[in-house]
């Protein structure tokens, strides 16, 4: 598979390699920037059909990188985030086809006014430009967070880690080979093919051809970048995500709803890493919620009131209630109604994702409007914290920034706007 045009793979200076992406990036962008959406569209659709055709060589590719992250001791969480299988191509594909459906924002009127004087102004939606990626073991990233820069204008720098360098070289051969079937620049989406960590830096001081960061992965290469990058950062943090069961929550939908917040997939920012339960319904919704998630193999740590309820419980302590764990644990607190759930999250979560469970009307809509996250639910698992699940067809990452996206960051995020006047002659006086 023919992987990138023109690569510097024997280069070794990583500053080097990233100055010469940069070169070609800017070359690129002035022609995706009036690209048109049947093109764009066309490019897409063309790699998700290599994504499905070329899936014996991306799982080969994978496997690779499956056994050298065993081998360097990678704990469960990251390997299964960086595992491919049949299921999780297809759905690289049909995320791409997904994004193929959704309307191009590019060229889209914000709004628009005449003033007193007879200008016309508009707002219109413009690409950001060249954007940067950098991103930990997710290899289905790559595939990503190239369709949705590409539909969305942008030409794209990938740098995935080291630990998915060969799945991640082999699905971006697709996306590229997607761009030259429709006559677009291959150099719209490209891959930094070095494992070395200079290229990181270097991409953080490209003010002469990035617009924008975009990091995705643990809190060390979150606040690296933030504390390093001369370049703006549209941050991807860490998700320390809630589940508050109220004392008015049905307890079957409490038990189902925490039981999947927590276990369908660990390894994801959306999964459940405390669960707070209201003091009045703890007897009656402990025991039910605790013990599935202990019948499907979560290791449980509590409080005092907690502990109280079962004796495979440990005791949780501060660290706990900080903890991003993606494992299979979880730490359950005690708290006093909605009040106190909203005093818990407003003073250990991350701004992520938080729910709560309740028939309470009233409740539920002072959780919604109080709780100051990213995305907050009402009766549902925030493992639907996720672009594809937005119906975004796939996402670059859970803003937990507050400029300029907030929560999944699709299409219209990676888009600002430029203001457009028409005039007539029109003069200032």
């Amino acid at each position: 598979m023919n992987v990138q045009t023109k690569p510097v793979e024997t280069e070794t200076d990583a500053a080097a390699i990233v100055r010469d992406l940069g070169q070609r990036a800017k070359a690129a962008a002035a022609a995706l920037r009036t690209a048109s959406s049947d093109a764009k569209n066309t490019a897409l659709r063309e790699a998700a059909r290599l994504i499905r055709a070329e899936r014996p060589a991306i799982l080969a590719a994978n496997a690779r990188d499956m056994d050298a992250a065993r081998a360097n001791g990678l704990n469960d969480a990251m390997l299964d985030r960086l595992l491919l299988n049949d299921a999780r191509v297809e759905g690289m594909a049909a995320g791409l086809d997904d994004i193929v459906a959704l309307p191009d924002p590019v060229g889209q009127v914000i709004e628009a006014w005449t003033r007193p004087n007879g200008l016309r102004i508009s707002r219109v939606r413009v690409p950001i430009g060249v954007i940067g990626v950098i991103y930990e073991s997710r290899p289905n990233v790559t595939a990503d967070a190239g369709a949705l820069c590409l539909k969305s204008g942008n030409v794209v720098i990938l740098r995935g880690g080291s630990e998915s360098f060969h799945s991640s070289r082999a699905i971006a051969a697709c996306l590229r080979r997607g761009l030259a079937a429709a006559t677009l620049p291959d150099d719209c989406i490209q891959l930094v093919l070095t494992t070395d960590r200079a290229a990181v830096g270097a991409l953080l001081q490209a003010t002469g051809f990035l617009n924008l960061i975009v990091p995705r992965g643990g809190r060390a290469l979150i606040d690296r970048v933030a504390a390093e990058s001369r370049v703006p950062v549209l941050k991807h943090f860490e998700g320390l995500c809630h589940v508050y069961v109220d004392g008015a929550a049905d307890i079957a939908m409490a038990r189902d709803v925490v039981a999947n917040a927590k276990m369908r997939r660990v390894g994801v920012c959306g999964a459940a890493e405390t669960v707070l339960i209201d003091r009045s319904a703890l007897a009656t919704h402990g025991k039910p919620v605790i013990d599935r998630l202990i019948e499907l193999g979560c290791a449980v740590r509590g409080d005092a009131a907690v502990r109280a309820i079962d004796p495979r419980i440990a005791a949780a302590t501060d660290d706990d209630w900080r903890t991003e764990y993606l494992a299979p644990i979880v730490s359950i607190a005690t708290v006093d109604g909605v009040d106190g759930a909203m005093h818990h999250i407003a003073t250990w979560g991350s701004g992520h994702t938080d729910a709560i469970i309740t028939s309470d009307a009233a409740i539920a809509a002072r959780f919604l409007d109080e709780v100051d996250s990213a995305i907050v639910m009402h009766n549902a698992s925030t493992q639907f914290a996720d672009g594809g699940e937005f119906g975004l067809g796939a996402e670059i990452g859970i803003s937990t920034d507050r400029l300029h996206a907030r929560g999944p960051v699709g299409l219209v995020e990676l888009t600002t706007y430029k203001n457009v006047v028409r005039g007539q002659g029109t003069v200032r006086p």
